[in-house]
């Protein structure tokens, strides 16, 4: 047994209900008696179920499932808050989409929750110096998921990226806990320039779909960025941008806007 799993295997009520899920989808379901066996039942944690996950997603003929799993697993026992990120990150799609209606539907089916545990796994391989095996990874995540995410981007848990079609976060970024976003935001660069170059997002942020944040700048904590918008300059905490380019239009409207979805602007 991994040692991240030894922390967790006494009390883990997040497995435990993924598990029971699990069965349940199977008696409902037994056409699903395979996948449900494979991804979840025949594993003893939930970073077990994890790397065989990902391993199935991201395996190809140039990396085997069972090399990537090996990685995975080996990530998971070095790095313990992997599996706790990977929690929080369960809690806040569940509490925070609509959709989702029980915790092993993002493990099993939300790409945006699968690929921001492979790209946590792709992160461990950088700052371990393995950067070329970093690469592949954040390759096959582009190529599989639709989701770009440079391994050397700093990404913090009880992350929530809703459809996360088309999601890119550069090299230099930095997003901190309990952020949400939706589908095609970018957190990029403004041109050819070198060194720290991307956009850094306090906690509890939320940042609507389309929305572009380029350049090595600030957005406050429960700040939120309307859809669509453009943001080129710093963003005070607890206030609402919009437009093109961004500009302050309000207060974020709650203390936790990342929690509260709430994307309407005051009227």
């Amino acid at each position: 047994m991994l040692e991240s799993e030894r922390s967790v295997a006494s009390v883990d009520p997040v497995w435990d209900r993924i598990v029971a899920e699990a069965e349940k989808a199977v008696a409902d379901e037994p056409l699903l008696g395979g996948l449900m066996h494979s991804s979840i039942l025949h594993h003893t944690s939930l970073e077990r179920a994890q790397a065989y996950r990902m391993a199935q997603k991201l395996a190809s003929k140039e990396m085997s499932e069972q090399i990537l799993r090996e990685i995975a697993d080996e990530a998971h026992s070095a790095v313990p808050w992997l599996g706790e990120a990977a929690r929080a990150d369960l809690s806040a799609v569940y509490d925070r989409d609509p959709a989702c209606h029980r915790l092993l539907q993002p493990l099993l089916y939300f790409k945006g929750f699968q690929a921001i545990q492979a790209y946590r796994v792709g992160h461990w391989l950088w700052t371990e110096g393995r950067v070329d095996l970093s690469y592949f990874i954040q390759m096959r995540v582009s190529e599989v998921f639709g989701i770009d995410i440079h391994p050397n981007a700093v990404i913090g848990r009880g992350i929530m990226i809703d459809h996360a079609h088309s999601i890119v976060i550069g090299e230099t970024a930095v997003v901190g806990d309990n952020v949400s976003m939706l589908h095609s935001v970018t957190l990029g660069g403004t041109g050819k320039e070198h060194g720290d170059r991307h956009p850094k997002i306090g906690n509890g942020v939320l940042i609507g779909a389309g929305a572009k944040v380029l350049g090595n700048i600030n957005v406050g904590s429960c700040s939120r960025i309307a859809a669509g918008s453009v943001v080129l300059h710093d963003v005070p905490s607890c206030k609402t941008v919009a437009g093109v380019p961004a500009k302050i239009v309000g207060e974020a409207g709650c203390d936790q806007p990342a929690i509260s979805m709430d994307q309407l602007l005051e009227r």
